[in-house]
């Protein structure tokens, strides 16, 4: 899994509350379970006019002028900000696959969905929590300034603005080491290798019958 430290990057403004799994990656497209390639069907039903389908070529679909992420002084965003409740709806862990192939590294909004956030944080991708007022700045600062950035610093816990204002956030422990060191379900098993295999050395001598076939 990709460590996050930092990520100074251009912003998109997803103004719209409530976006659910199906709208950030449709459920047509979750056959794969790659991890990749999901990037170019992010938010397919809003960012194209037609009806996409899986594997499909996107380079000449449709392409919905009036959807945010279409628009070229958007091209090359990396630092998602939403609206209330982020990523309700199913499970499906192909919505930060999708974000994460796009090129999002990181979404600023007041809420989550509890599974959505776990999910997020277990592929790399920081989520920020922020009050209403600083987010609808944030919202009226981005859609104000072509090129908006922001300054993401996960080990100091601060986002930087243009202007040097630093406004802090807060993060579980637990979940700004897995991101830190970029650790995943099995890299964290590992860090505990010594103990499973004390572990194990001490049952094969309390119980060797039990591994007697196992070499």
């Amino acid at each position: 899994m990709k460590k996050f430290i930092s990520e100074d990057g251009l912003v998109l403004p997803l103004d719209r509350s409530n976006v659910d799994t199906d709208y950030i990656i449709p459920k047509q497209f979750l056959k794969s379970i790659k991890r990749t390639g999901f990037g170019k069907n992010l938010f397919d039903e809003a960012r194209y006019l037609d009806k996409g389908l899986p594997d499909a070529d996107c380079s000449d679909r449709p392409i919905n002028p009036d959807f945010v992420m279409n628009q070229a002084r958007y091209a090359g965003v990396s630092i998602l900000l939403a609206r209330e409740n982020f990523g309700c709806g199913s499970s499906r862990e192909h919505a930060p696959w999708a974000l994460d192939d796009y090129g999002f590294r990181c979404v600023i909004a007041p809420s989550y969905a509890d599974i959505f956030f776990n999910n997020c944080v277990k592929n790399g991708i920081l989520l920020i929590v922020l009050e209403e007022n600083i987010i609808e700045k944030l919202f009226a600062d981005t859609f104000q300034n072509e090129g908006y950035r922001l300054a993401v610093d996960l080990p100091s816990q601060t986002i930087t603005t243009p202007d040097g204002e630093k406004i802090p956030f807060e993060i579980e422990d637990s979940r700004k080491n897995i991101l830190l060191n970029g650790l995943d379900d099995i890299s964290m098993t590992l860090q505990n290798e010594q103990d499973i295999q004390g572990f194990e050395a001490s049952w094969k001598q309390k119980s060797p019958w039990l591994f007697s076939r196992i070499n």
